[in-house]
This record gives structure tokens, sequence and C-alpha cells, in this order.
């Protein structure tokens, strides 16, 4: 009887990845994960970090711009 992908535990994954050689763990390793849509809130929390970097990024110029004068 074999599992299913679904059904395999992280413990079992570690186990497996312990046991490959250095080659083939890098083999396994580059794998491409496609892209996770999503949802509505997972993207307002994006957003919403992005406008708070902008707006921090000004402040910090507009320290460094003050300090300067």
């Amino acid at each position: 009887m074999t599992k299913m992908p679904e059904q395999i535990s992280n413990a079992d994954t570690g186990l497996v990845l312990s046991a490959l050689e250095p080659d083939q763990l890098a083999a396994a390793k580059n794998v491409l994960v496609p892209r996770r849509k999503l949802a509505g809130a997972e993207l307002t929390v994006l957003w919403a970090l992005r406008i708070y970097v902008l707006f921090m990024l000004a402040v910090v110029f507009w320290q460094a711009w003050s300090a300067a004068r």
C-alpha cells in the first residue's frame, strides 16, 4: 500500500530528504512551485504592507533631508 502525496507527513518528508544524496537533494529542490492565487484578505494585507513601506521610505527620506539642512 502506497501513500498518496496528501498523506505524507512532515516527519516522512524529513526522513526522505535526509536519506537523499547531495545531487539527488539538489534535483529535488529544483522543482518549480507555481505561484499561489491569493484571496481578498491576503491581497489586502500585502497591499497595506506595500503602502506602509512606501510611507516609511518617504519618512526616512524626509528625516534625512531635514537633518542635512
